[in-house]
């Protein structure tokens, strides 16, 4: 019985053996012709002109992914200690570089609320607020927010009719 088994093994490794050396001749077929630029790869779009134009580190460099959670959160952090040190402009780019990173993340847009309120962008305050709001209807500070958002529309308000 054990010669059976052993004679079949030996017959299936033989077999295989038999194949295999016509093999590396198939893998190393010649390639075809490639070009530098792949056939269907798609031509890059050139910029809109009737688009709004926006500096943001992730729209000037392409390598960097439009979904990056991890890169939000540290244009957050950035973000609040461009606030402590007072650059309250690098402080709105970061905010606005995190909200672009991860878009339905609420915490972002309330921060980016209170850097343009500082500035005195006070409608860019109202929406970020706003999509705060809309991002997160269970804040717990949403009635503080509210309030700003009520304050900040009545000083819209007073301004136009002055």
């Amino acid at each position: 019985m054990q010669r059976k088994s052993l004679l079949h093994w030996m017959l299936a490794s033989a077999g295989i053996i038999l194949f295999l050396p016509g093999l590396p001749l198939r893998a190393q077929d010649p390639a075809p012709e490639s070009s530098s630029k792949p056939a269907d790869s798609p031509t890059p779009k050139k910029p809109d002109k009737k688009q709004k134009k926006s500096d943001s580190a992730t729209q000037n460099a392409p390598d960097q992914p439009a979904w990056d959670p991890l890169r939000a959160e540290k244009d957050l952090e950035v973000g609040q200690y461009y606030m402590r040190k007072g650059d309250v402009d690098a402080a709105i780019d970061r905010f606005q570089d995190a909200t672009t990173a991860k878009p339905g993340y609420a915490i972002p847009f309330r921060y980016l609320g209170d850097a343009q309120e500082k500035k005195g962008l006070k409608k860019q305050a109202i929406a970020s607020y706003s999509r705060y709001l809309e991002l997160y209807p269970h804040a717990e500070d949403g009635d503080k927010i509210r309030k700003k958002i009520d304050k900040l529309r009545s000083e819209v308000e007073k301004k136009k009719k002055y």
